[in-house]
């Protein structure tokens, strides 16, 4: 549902800010303001104001500032329609009704809502009765008290066939609404529908504000096949966009203050360990974590912790969230890695050591970038030249991945930085910055003369070798233009530093090109072209670079073309394919997950959006602005 502006002007004029803040914050009156400490931070000093004549609270110690909507989505982490809702039931006034076809469809919602509460009713009621003796017995085992299991919501399943069915159908639900809700399968040879649900213990999984949408269930039987299962995706369910315990965890954090971590576990009982011992968790619904999934979080806390088991499905789980997260994260959007130590899951540590060690292991984290690199050097050995430029090379190229230009700067340097302490030498680090221009300035005059002995080494032979080998007709244009007029490169050359042309057999190329640019101001063609024969890129690279980009139909290249739309032509085609290698990379993760996941959605995504963009590039339908333009926004 949207919003207009005249509705939420109504609600907001209906309430008064110190009266609604007033219940959580100790507010005390000062001139025509009021006055507290604040809510986002721990303070002794009040430096938190609220003004009822001007609608909005500014908080001195935390800089938030902002209107009842954004202090409840503050201060209880809530999304901006569940912070609407919120303020209209402070105000008394009725959301605005939706179009018909939206209220039909709440109220078939809101029907199937009422037979998941009743079934987790039922569910928590079996786990009490005799048959729920073993369920009872396995929740002691595994440390959890009898006290704690009506926090958590949680049941027993009976191995009866149809016991939840019979139970819902005499309340006056009908089979196909059961189906519906994920409780029933139905055969697929037309038969009668059954429970889901069968001799399991019962987790019941719950929306962004406490609504029982679906259950997981985990198998008591030691045999059977599958030992934890979530129901389908559902008109209420979407496991995508969900997190396990997320209510509760939003609670731990709200009275936790500024300062309380939220962490991402594996498992229900791993979350419920986190959240007994006052962390606030979470956990996926049984797949790798999504990119709706992390914008939940986000909104929750700017730097979540992810905390995977040690053993290869954990690692698989850590290494899947890196990529998914990379292109998404930016200043205020992060992640940290925490792994509990022995081999141990966060319920185990809380057994066996208690809750001051469970979050002492889980404040032990690892930042983002620090785990991204170790992750890319323990990828194969590192003993020889090949392999340690290729890990330059994927250091490179994952931080062009994050959209965040000045993030992705950041990581460069980071990770560059990284990679140079793997192999300390006593000469200066040759690298585009302040070093390199010193080096350059003791080799060269600025003309593109060489004023002392730099001749190519082994890697760039190896690498000036590989050009032989045809590259991608529009990543040849590209660097032929940069040939013809260097300073097509002014706005990119800090990206053409890390992708290159977009493809690995140019990369030699895409160096001397940046390292070039940087050493001095005065680049012409003339000079560029002396200083790459003397690095050893003859004229038959030059011939086979003209030959193949031909094959692009390059409107840039153009002898007749205005040089200012020519140099735009030229962007916008570098920037095409910049997006089409991130899809690419893209497509290769969904198509890992697919294999594990078995969810084709996000995989068919993308790869039709490459596909498109493939096309695109290869037919030389970029060279329309407004084509180009339109992908690019």
């Amino acid at each position: 549902m949207r919003f207009d502006d005249r509705f939420l002007e109504e609600i907001k004029s209906r309430v008064r800010l110190s009266d609604v803040i007033g219940k959580t914050v100790k507010l005390k009156r000062q001139g025509r303001e009021f006055v507290g400490l604040s809510p986002f931070t721990k303070e002794r000093s009040p430096s938190f104001f609220v003004n009822d004549d001007k609608g909005f609270f500014h908080d001195f110690s935390s800089g938030k500032h902002g209107d009842l909507i954004s202090f409840f989505q503050e201060t209880e982490r809530l999304s901006f329609m569940e912070a609407v809702e919120r303020l209209a039931a402070e105000a008394g006034v009725p959301l605005p009704a939706p179009d018909p076809q939206a209220a039909e469809q709440e109220k078939k919602r809101q029907g199937l809502s009422d037979w998941m509460d009743l079934a987790a009713a039922w569910f928590e009621g079996e786990l009490g009765r005799p048959a729920g003796r073993e369920a009872r017995a396995y929740l002691e085992r595994r440390g959890l008290p009898e006290t704690e299991w009506k926090r958590f919501g949680l049941g027993y399943a009976p191995s009866s066939r149809t016991g939840l069915k019979d139970y819902l159908i005499a309340k006056g639900a009908r089979p196909a609404e059961l189906v519906e809700a994920g409780l029933l399968i139905a055969p697929e040879d037309g038969g009668a529908p059954f429970d889901r649900y069968r001799d399991r213990i019962i987790f019941p999984i719950a929306d962004a504000r406490g609504r029982v949408v679906s259950f997981g269930g985990r198998a008591l039987d030691p045999n059977a096949r599958a030992k934890y299962l979530n129901g389908p995706e559902t008109t209420l369910f979407h496991k995508g966009r969900l997190l396990y315990g997320l209510p509760e965890a939003r609670k731990l954090l709200h009275s936790g203050g500024a300062d309380a971590a939220l962490v991402v576990v594996e498992g229900y009982m791993d979350a419920i360990a986190c959240q007994r011992a006052g962390i606030a968790a979470v956990a996926p619904l049984g797949t790798a974590l999504t990119e709706d999934q992390m914008e939940v979080l986000w909104r929750l806390h700017p730097e979540p912790t992810l905390s995977f088991d040690g053993d290869s499905a954990g690692r698989r789980a850590a290494n899947s969230a890196i990529d998914r997260a990379l292109p998404l994260i930016k200043p205020g959007k992060s992640f940290r890695f925490a792994i509990v130590v022995g081999g141990k899951d966060p319920d185990d540590v809380l057994r066996e050591q208690g809750p001051a060690a469970l979050k002492a292991q889980l404040a032990d984290t690892t930042p983002f970038v620090e785990q991204l690199f170790h992750r890319e050097r323990d990828l194969e050995p590192l003993d020889t030249p090949e392999r340690r430029a290729g890990l330059k090379v994927r250091l490179r190229k994952l931080a062009a991945s994050i959209a965040d230009p000045d993030l992705s700067q950041a990581y460069r340097e980071d990770l560059l930085g990284r990679y140079e302490q793997l192999w300390p030498t006593s000469q200066p680090v040759f690298t585009v910055g302040a070093a390199a221009r010193e080096m350059s300035r003791r080799r060269w005059d600025g003309k593109g003369r060489a004023t002392g002995p730099i001749g190519p080494n082994a890697e760039t032979r190896e690498q000036v070798s590989r050009m032989r080998n045809s590259p991608r007709p529009l990543s040849a244009a590209l660097a032929l233009a940069a040939l013809q007029d260097p300073h097509v490169l002014d706005d990119k050359v800090e990206q053409l530093s890390v992708r290159g042309f977009c493809d690995d057999r140019l990369s030699a190329l895409a160096n001397e090109l940046v390292e070039f640019r940087f050493e001095s101001d005065a680049v012409d063609a003339i000079s560029v072209r002396r200083r790459l024969e003397a690095r050893g890129f003859g004229e038959d690279v030059f011939q086979q670079l003209a030959h193949t980009a031909r094959a692009a139909g390059a409107a840039f290249l153009a002898a007749d073309l205005e040089p200012a739309r020519a140099r735009r032509l030229w962007s916008m085609a570098f920037d095409l394919l910049v997006k089409l290698e991130t899809l690419e990379r893209a497509v290769e993760g969904a198509k890992q997950d697919l294999e594990r996941d078995n969810d084709s959605s996000t995989f068919m995504r993308l790869k039709s959006e490459r596909d498109l963009l493939k096309r695109l590039v290869d037919s030389g339908g970029w060279s329309d602005e407004a084509e180009a333009a339109a992908w690019l926004n």
